[in-house]
């Protein structure tokens, strides 16, 4: 994202109250800040003043006199530049509400009459987050490394899909220690958000609504943060509101994710597979989440022969969820695999323990389940994903490198990447 200008103010204030306004002074002088920069003024003051001027590196906004919060945080981002850290504070206690404001990129909302102790704190955890490099920035100060990608498509509902791309996203996140973006395209009825106890925002919502505003400002606002190196595009839209889009918005989506980001996980429901073929035609890894029965096996060979023919330079991996015991599975691997023509790459047993146990926590799986064997062919799939990410950015778009003398084949760096990811994750 574009660097805070050297000559931006450190702080700017705008509250309704006079009370409001003798608490912040004190505590804006001690942290070296003009008292002067606490004026008296709502957001749509404040929206008008930065409207005309440059925003401060920290800002206070008032939303008592706002009579729909949310909209009017969107007016004032449109207003603000990168970098600015935006606090709030108002009168009304509501969880949902306090969601909402954080998923639109504030740093926090502070509850009227203001207490000194919770104004200090906020101040001191802006300044930590401008310290603190974005994923982006992380990404291009550090060694570059390609980007990885990679599209997860079930073959039926219920087949697991989207929790197999909530697992692989955490996994490639925290144990390779990549910046990952999660993209959610089930507009509706996506489950990404919810398998980590986030509220979805409306992010991806106004970004179909207004392809224009997409760019990288609308990235780092529009993301829901699950961790330092994992954040989250999904939806709930009204089931009253079709998507209408040409699908150029999902492609502007994941190009400003491939900037920010060093991987993406797009979660890619079959509708919008057959609505928008380019996203996947574009993905050099696709992970096909399928179940041992009839119908699965029908679109899993549907789905393969589509691949084959439409993206033919993708690496495909096949991995099969909720495998119960041999005796009461509806059709054997061996003949699923007859049918499909290609052998399973993974399995995953079904363990109702686990999953009933990530969803109460709203961890994902491989997070809840860690070290368990249940989740060790998604830590195997995680390290391939990223392999294979390398493999493509030493050897160029759309095939492996070949190994120069000395250096490790894809399977001597895949051995590595395993062993990587079996380890736990380093203290941060």
């Amino acid at each position: 994202m574009a660097s805070r200008p050297a000559n931006r103010d450190p702080f700017a204030g705008f509250v309704t109250d006079e009370a409001s306004a003798d608490t912040l002074r004190p505590i804006v002088h001690a942290f070296g800040w003009s008292a002067d920069r606490v004026q008296r003024g709502n957001l749509r003051s404040a929206v008008q003043a930065l409207s005309v001027s440059s925003s401060p590196n920290v800002l206070f906004v008032d939303l008592s006199e706002s009579s729909d919060p949310i909209n009017d945080i969107n007016a004032l981002a449109e207003v603000c530049e990168p970098g600015t850290a935006v606090i709030a504070t108002g009168q009304v206690n509501d969880v949902r509400l306090y969601r909402d404001l954080i998923a639109s990129g504030i740093q926090d909302y502070l509850l009227k009459p203001l207490n000194p102790d919770a104004v200090r704190d906020a101040f001191t955890q802006a300044q930590t987050a401008l310290t603190t490099p974005k994923p982006s920035e992380a990404a291009a100060a550090s060694v570059q490394r390609p980007h990885c990608a990679v599209a997860v498509i079930g073959t039926r509902g219920g087949a697991g899909a989207s929790t197999v791309a909530t697992s692989l996203a955490w996994l490639v996140s925290e144990r390779a220690g990549r910046s990952t973006a999660l993209l959610d395209l089930d507009v509706h009825f996506g489950t990404d958000a919810l398998a980590l106890d986030l509220e979805p925002g409306r992010g991806l919502t106004d970004a179909i609504d207004n392809p224009s505003r997409i760019d990288g400002l609308f990235i780092e606002r529009a993301m829901v943060r699950a961790s330092d190196r994992l954040a989250v595009l999904s939806a709930e839209a009204p089931i009253s509101s079709p998507v209408l889009t040409d699908g150029s918005v999902f492609r502007r989506l994941r190009e400003e994710m491939r900037s920010a980001y060093e991987c993406t996980v797009v979660d890619l429901p079959r509708s919008i597979l057959v609505n928008h073929p380019q996203l996947a035609q574009e993905m050099p890894v696709v992970v096909v989440v399928t179940e041992y029965t009839l119908a699965a096996a029908r679109d899993a060979i549907r789905i393969l022969s589509w691949l084959k023919s439409n993206a033919p330079e993708a690496t495909v991996f096949v991995i099969a969820n909720r495998v119960h015991p041999a005796q009461q599975l509806e059709i054997s691997r061996k003949d699923f695999e007859n049918s499909i023509e290609r052998p399973i790459d993974y399995q995953l047993p079904f363990d109702q323990k686990l999953a009933a146990q990530a969803a109460k926590l709203g961890k994902p799986m491989a997070d809840v389940g860690k070290g368990s064997k249940t989740i060790a062919p998604l830590v195997d799939l995680a390290a391939q994903v990223v392999a294979v990410a390398d493999a493509l950015g030493e050897g160029g778009a759309g095939r492996p490198a070949a190994p120069s003398a000395g250096a490790p084949s894809l399977l001597g760096r895949l051995g590595q990447f395993r062993s990587r990811f079996a380890a736990k994750p380093a203290k941060r």
